[in-house]
């Protein structure tokens, strides 16, 4: 039975350690210097998100007031409309739809 008991004694102390380890742990990371630099750092995560979704809006509606003012001069030509059913549309050697494609022209100085 000894043997059994150092073994059980054992085993209690280091199964007390490990859950004092892990009460300690838990304890440091609700500190509230930890719980707010965590809340910081997310902070930090979204603002950089959002300032990438406001950087790419702005590169469409740029991209797309492009189109538009190409479209309004008459400098828009329009894939579609040179196609016939069956015709393959192929840019740099892959298929593609024609409305995903846009070709503006420049223009003329002699015009």
């Amino acid at each position: 039975m000894r043997v059994g008991g150092t073994l059980g004694c054992a085993a209690g102390v280091t199964g007390a350690g490990y859950a004092k380890r892990k009460v300690t742990a838990a304890a440091n990371k609700l500190k509230p210097s930890n719980v707010a630099h965590s809340a910081a750092d997310a902070v930090g995560r979204g603002a950089h998100r959002i300032s990438d979704a406001v950087k790419e809006g702005v590169s469409a509606a740029r991209r797309r007031e492009r189109e538009l003012k190409a479209e309004r001069d008459g400098l828009l030509v329009r894939l579609s409309d040179h196609l016939t059913d069956g015709d393959e549309l192929l840019v740099d050697g892959e298929a593609v739809e024609s409305g995903r494609v846009i070709l503006m022209r420049q223009r003329d100085p002699q015009r």
